[in-house]
């Protein structure tokens, strides 16, 4: 199985807001960008592995500037970090406003994407190559984000009695 680049997975989405996207205020439903952020983190993950994937684990969404009826909803989105059958993807959320070309961060998110073989269980990904800096730094934070998940996960499973081994 031969390496890939960030390079090789990364892509940009642009959606166009419409009125069913938002509230009668014309302010878009935070699932609407949440749905757009897991499509776009699914498409990378995706073209990574070359099948099947699902989403494992969100982290924390937190909404930095709303998102309004007739703006374009940009999500750029790559790879942090490859584990043997997880991925990391970042999806950063901006808005431009068309009328006045103002872009702003709304949102960014990291989902945990497994890849999946034909019978639905996890298979083995191609490793990621790192060339850049800003590369190396986002999987250092990618591993770190994963060695806490998993050590709250241990804790929650101690705290209801379960067995802490792997699954």
């Amino acid at each position: 199985m031969e390496a890939k680049t960030v390079k090789d997975s990364s892509i940009t989405l642009v959606h166009a807001m419409m009125p069913q996207d938002a509230n009668p205020a014309g302010n878009v439903h935070g699932g609407v960008v949440m749905k757009y952020i897991d499509t776009a983190a699914g498409v990378v993950a995706a073209r990574h592995a070359r099948c099947h994937v699902v989403t494992a684990a969100v982290e924390r969404l937190d909404f930095i500037h709303p998102v309004y009826v007739g703006n374009l909803l940009s999500l750029k989105a790559s790879l942090n970090m490859v584990g043997t059958s997880s991925m990391e993807v970042g999806v950063r959320a901006e808005t431009e406003d068309l009328r006045t070309g103002e872009v702003r961060h709304t949102v960014s998110a990291h989902l945990t994407v497994v890849a999946l073989d034909e019978n639905g269980r996890p298979k083995r990904v191609p490793r990621l190559i790192l060339e850049s800096e800003e590369e190396k730094r986002r999987n250092r934070e990618a591993l770190r984000r994963r060695e806490a998940r998993l050590a709250e996960r241990k804790r929650e499973s101690e705290s209801r009695g379960e067995p802490t081994g792997r699954r």
